[in-house]
């Protein structure tokens, strides 16, 4: 089992920046692929970002190219999500995922991961 433990959310204002970190406990060997989602009231969880065990592949959502960067630091079992020119429709818990043992290569859709952390919530005011 792997255990995920997310911190750095907050209240911002709009064009502000926010850094969330994501630590990792537990069976954290895997080499597995790890991604951020974000779910708002009322709507579907969704990607945001998500980034291989060896951190040389990355994929974004649209609505956060340019301005969110993913980082993960094997050595600390911990990965990170820069989020810079923060907008209000950026609001929502924003929740860590791991993929399974060896699933190395990141993947979009929530189903494809197997662990979750409880969630930081981030609201940014206008």
């Amino acid at each position: 089992q792997v255990q995920l433990v997310e911190s750095g959310g907050g209240l911002v204002q709009a064009g502000g920046s926010l850094r969330l970190s994501c630590v990792a406990s537990g069976r954290t060997f895997n080499r597995g692929a790890m991604g951020w989602f974000r779910q708002a009231p009322g709507n579907e969880r969704e990607f945001v970002a998500a980034i291989s065990w060896s951190g040389t592949i990355t994929y974004y959502a649209d609505s956060v190219k340019g301005r969110f960067t993913i980082s993960r630091d094997t050595a600390k079992n911990a990965v990170y999500l820069q989020m810079n020119s923060l907008k209000p429709e950026d609001t929502a818990v924003y929740y860590c995922a791991a993929r399974g043992p060896l699933q190395a290569v990141p993947r979009t859709t929530a189903g494809e991961y197997d662990y979750w952390g409880q969630g930081t919530q981030v609201t940014v005011s206008s």
